[in-house]
């Protein structure tokens, strides 16, 4: 765990190449990644949203935001560093992409559609360190 991060990927642990994505986005050192289906995922995300959202999230600290489903896929590529064009492909289609990664990996349920940004709530801000402590932990050649 990165105690310094100012950002965390909510994503679907479930699904193998989504978690191959999670793992990828380690390697920016301000973001860390966390499994949709933790408990202290599970109560950010019923904080933020009241109605807890099937999607991936990034929640940034830092910017008092929260970015859900494209705006997560969006600012994701763009902190990567990807250039404009692909970071708009990912976005523009991330409910395809979605829908085919969910097939092929037996998911069986489709991402919520919430593809915005968002103020983050003071309650779910008050989670964000229990999203840090439950992050998952970085491969020693990246701490």
């Amino acid at each position: 765990m990165n105690e310094s991060a100012d950002a965390v990927l909510i994503y679907d642990g479930e699904c193998a190449y989504c978690s191959v994505a999670a793992s990828a986005l380690k390697r920016l050192d301000d973001v860390e990644a966390i499994s949709w289906y933790d408990d202290a995922a599970q109560a950010f995300l019923d904080a933020q949203f009241a109605d807890v959202p099937f999607a991936m999230v990034l929640v940034d600290r830092r910017e008092s935001r929260v970015y859900a489903g494209r705006a997560a896929a969006k600012e994701l590529t763009d902190r990567a560093g990807m250039p404009g064009l692909l970071g708009s492909l990912v976005r523009d289609n991330y409910d395809r992409i979605a829908k085919v990664v969910g097939t092929a990996s037996g998911r069986g349920r489709d991402p919520d559609d919430v593809h915005s940004v968002y103020d983050l709530d003071a309650d779910a801000a008050g989670l964000f360190s229990d999203l840090l402590d439950n992050a998952e932990s970085r491969p020693a050649e990246l701490s």
